[in-house]
């Protein structure tokens, strides 16, 4: 009997979307709502610690950090660490890691060390998402895979809007630890049931080789009545080897053009991102509203990015990905000098934050975009050292309110500036998808199966 070669990729395209792969994105989405509540926990922490241990605010900077120094280095390792010895195995260390540091961080005695034990939850969190984001990009059929992903990644917008939540309901009653506790209790469950339930990356384990009858019971979890025997399975990029995890691999290919326009990319929308929702509240308060009214208009950044991400990825599936992202980047800078316009109307501030993050929602599809554009063997790399590169906008953006208001920026003005990093990333992946509009990637090897969009 004569074996049979079957493409994975026309596989997933050419069946339904199956329980199984649900599964797999719930988990995934999972994965990233606790990122989300975790990395909102300070901001409701914050004002406990200050009471609590008698600190200044400004002695909470190496604190409030330490998490985002962790997350960019955690996406910086994970990342080649996948793409070498799988995705599943990588989530899992990441997840129970983040969760066990967040537990400990809830024994802190001192601002040092929840400051180290922050940053330990930051290497989890860190590593986790990338490959959330791969893992799931690596189940769905090309056709839906934007908005399956972007429907997973709204985990991390609903998970950093329900923090508050869960915060205003328990700190009240069990103190500032009990939120860590929330947050170290939910990623070990969650880490328990991956390793159960959660498979490898069926198109990991083709480029390394698995065996076929590996590949095939997995396949048969998708589609339990495709004929799968006597068959041997690929990828079509899994014909280019193994191009090694290393870091020089992104720049391979004609890719390295199109990797620093992705980092340029995500660091200028993070910068936004951070910006905004770190300081917006205190720049509401000097402004005359209250701190109540603040929370509230600052909440609807979140919410809006969460429906933005949704509409984007169903979008991504039907338009140029460049062309989506592009205009939603313009838009956001335009609601971002319209802010600025309106520093005290509660009402219209409202509207005006919701849109912003609703455009916002295309840094969410950056990570999409990322996953699209590199192959299987570096993906993981690809996508993490993005994340990683654009932490330190989040970083900047965290640290920069502060130091423009020392400086004597008032509303109007941070806000008007706050418009040119949104008009950046704008530029910048608007300039990537003009420069492989041409340029096929030889990476494609002229194959319209390969999944890489560069279009």
């Amino acid at each position: 009997m004569h074996s049979r070669l079957i493409d994975v990729q026309e596989f997933l395209d050419n069946h339904r979307f199956s329980g199984f792969q649900w599964a797999i994105l719930f988990l995934c989405f999972c994965v990233v709502a606790v990122d989300g509540l975790d990395t909102a926990a300070m901001g409701f922490i914050a004002p406990s610690l200050v009471s609590e241990w008698g600190v200044t605010k400004a002695a909470l900077a190496p604190v409030m950090s330490a998490a985002l120094f962790g997350l960019a280095v955690g996406a910086l390792t994970a990342g080649p660490l996948a793409d070498r010895y799988g995705r599943k195995r990588v989530i899992v260390i990441s997840v129970i890691i983040f969760g066990l540091a967040s537990l400990f961080s809830s024994t802190a005695w001192s601002l040092w060390s929840l400051t180290m034990f922050r940053f330990l939850t930051g290497l989890g969190l860190g590593a986790a998402m990338p490959n959330a984001v791969t893992l799931m990009s690596e189940y769905a059929p090309r056709k839906r895979r934007a908005l399956l992903s972007n429907l997973m990644f709204a985990g991390f917008s609903l998970g950093s809007a329900s923090s508050g939540f869960v915060a205003s309901k328990i700190i009240p009653t069990f103190g500032w630890r009990s939120l860590l506790v929330v947050g170290g209790v939910l990623p070990l469950i969650i880490g328990t049931v991956l390793i159960v339930v959660l498979p490898e990356s069926i198109r990991f384990l083709v480029c390394r080789n698995a065996p076929p009858a590996r590949v095939a019971r997995i396949l048969r979890r998708i589609s339990s009545t495709a004929d799968l025997s006597n068959a041997y399975f690929t990828v079509p990029e899994a014909a280019l080897g193994s191009s090694g995890s290393s870091i020089k691999s992104l720049f391979r290919y004609d890719n390295g053009t199109g990797t620093i326009l992705l980092w340029v990319t995500y660091f200028m929308g993070l910068v936004v991102v951070y910006m905004l929702t770190g300081w917006l509240p205190t720049l509401m308060k000097d402004a005359g509203i209250s701190m109540a009214q603040a929370a509230v208009v600052t909440g609807m950044f979140q919410f809006g990015s969460m429906f933005g991400s949704v509409l984007m990825g169903w979008l991504m599936d039907r338009l140029s990905h460049h062309l989506v992202m592009s205009v939603s980047y313009t838009i956001a800078s335009i609601m971002v000098m319209l802010i600025a316009m309106h520093p005290g109307e509660v009402g219209t501030l409202r509207v005006l934050v919701f849109g912003a993050g609703f455009a916002m929602g295309a840094q969410v599809s950056m990570v999409i975009l990322a996953a699209h554009f590199y192959q299987t063997q570096y993906r993981a790399t690809g996508v993490s050292w993005m994340l990683g590169i654009g932490r330190f906008g989040g970083i900047l953006g965290a640290s920069m309110g502060g130091v423009l208001m020392t400086m004597g920026w008032d509303f109007r003005t941070i806000f008007f500036g706050l418009a040119i990093p949104a008009a950046l990333a704008a530029a910048a992946v608007g300039t990537k998808g003009l420069y492989y509009a041409r340029r096929r990637n030889p990476v494609q090897l002229g194959s319209p199966a390969l999944d890489i969009d560069v279009h």
